[in-house]
């Protein structure tokens, strides 16, 4: 590979410097509890951020305005905000460097006409604005969304721009990590499970599930890179992940930014993850003494999450390809987020046979459970489509 690979995910949530966002409660009940697609009516703080917006993208913005507010969204100063729509030049876009980690960050900015490949125009932008989302305007047409998880797809106009918007503005991240030294000796070579799991990386490779990541290298200033790597804790973009039961309570996991066909040492690349502080949203990890670790996939919390409640799952697989009539999640929240793993585990446990199933993510992937990882490629990789499919 030709950068340092860093897993997208972690990007998408490891976005701002400072408290986890907090989670909105709805009758008592947290919002990422509630089905899925539900926008509740409880205040936000939101702002309009950026260039001024001019010509055509004037009264698009006029209209972005009402339709948040109609969802309970309030207007404030954008160093206060949730949500920043931060309006950019497409040549030279401007990043909105934030305050919080809660602030979700759209980069708005306009385009003439619809481009023949609308994730490689807006990805560019996304990463140069230090954003969560990339969002082009196409006066007439609509405007196209570009997510980290490399989704794109079309929304019809302003108010479908803050009904997608409103969700992943509300959700609550789960990407800090607490290490602690104790690993038992024994592990810190890693065991069967581990090579197991980087086995199953080098097949991912042979099988081509794992795309090239954008070059990060390539699309900021060395200035920009560096607050990436600080801001992000992460140094490029790769995709995927994969986990395995080690015990009752504990699961070894990929780390974020290591190719996955090249998952080497234990305790750097493959992660024990052996708890979780609900309090403080950290995941919690067990390191060997003496080595520096990386932080563990973002997706941690819903394999967490899943491993918990179906405990004869031995092994979960999440890859950017799809499968014809799987069940799939109705919103396409942020990787690392409790909302997502909530959706997930909800749609895996009414699985006929939740240990051994494939759920879709929305205009990103899918997530397979299974008693190994051999078991689960050997299931699915016959099936796959590359192509996942976006709307």
């Amino acid at each position: 590979m030709a950068i340092a690979a860093v897993e997208v995910q972690v990007l998408s949530s490891a976005l701002h410097e400072g408290s986890p966002r907090r989670p909105f409660f709805v009758a008592g009940i947290p919002a990422c509890a509630t089905p899925a697609g539900l926008i509740t009516s409880m205040p936000m703080a939101y702002a309009i951020a950026g260039e001024p917006a001019v010509g055509a993208l004037g009264p698009f913005v006029a209209e972005l305005r009402a339709a948040l507010e109609d969802l309970g969204f309030e207007r404030t100063e954008a160093d206060e905000a949730a949500l920043v729509v931060n309006v950019v030049d497409r040549a030279r876009p401007r990043p909105f460097r934030r305050r919080s980690r809660g602030t979700f960050v759209a980069a708005l900015h306009v385009l003439d006409a619809s481009p023949p490949d609308p994730l490689r125009e807006g990805y560019p932008v996304l990463v140069r604005a230090l954003a969560n989302l990339s969002l082009a305007f196409v006066p007439g047409e609509g405007v196209w969304f570009t997510t980290l998880e490399r989704g794109s797809y079309l929304v019809p106009d302003a108010r479908a721009v803050a009904a997608r918007l409103a969700p992943l503005a509300r959700s609550r991240l789960v990407i800090d990590n607490e290490f602690r030294p104790d690993l038992e000796p024994e592990l810190w070579g890693g065991d069967e499970i581990t090579a197991s799991i980087a086995e199953a990386g080098r097949r991912l490779d042979t099988l081509g599930l794992l795309p090239a990541p954008f070059p990060v290298e390539e699309l900021v200033d060395a200035n920009d890179l560096r607050h990436i790597k600080r801001l992000y804790g992460i140094g490029g973009l790769s995709y995927g992940n994969l986990s395995a039961r080690k015990d009752e309570t504990r699961f070894w996991m990929s780390a974020s930014g290591v190719d996955k066909a090249r998952l080497e040492t234990p305790g750097r690349d493959i992660l024990l993850v052996s708890g979780y502080d609900a309090e403080h949203a950290r995941i919690v990890l067990s390191v060997p003494p003496g080595i520096e670790p990386r932080r563990v996939s973002v997706d941690a919390i819903e394999h967490w999450r899943i491993y918990r409640e179906h405990p004869d799952v031995g092994a979960i697989l999440h890859v950017h390809a799809w499968l014809e009539g799987i069940p799939a999640t109705e919103v396409n929240f942020p990787c690392g987020t409790e909302e997502l793993a909530a959706n997930v585990a909800e749609l895996l446990a009414a699985e006929p046979d939740p240990d051994h199933a494939v759920i879709g993510l929305r205009n990103h992937g899918i997530t397979a459970t299974g008693a190994s990882l051999e078991e689960i490629l050997d299931r699915v990789a016959p099936r796959l489509l590359a192509q996942v499919p976006m709307s």
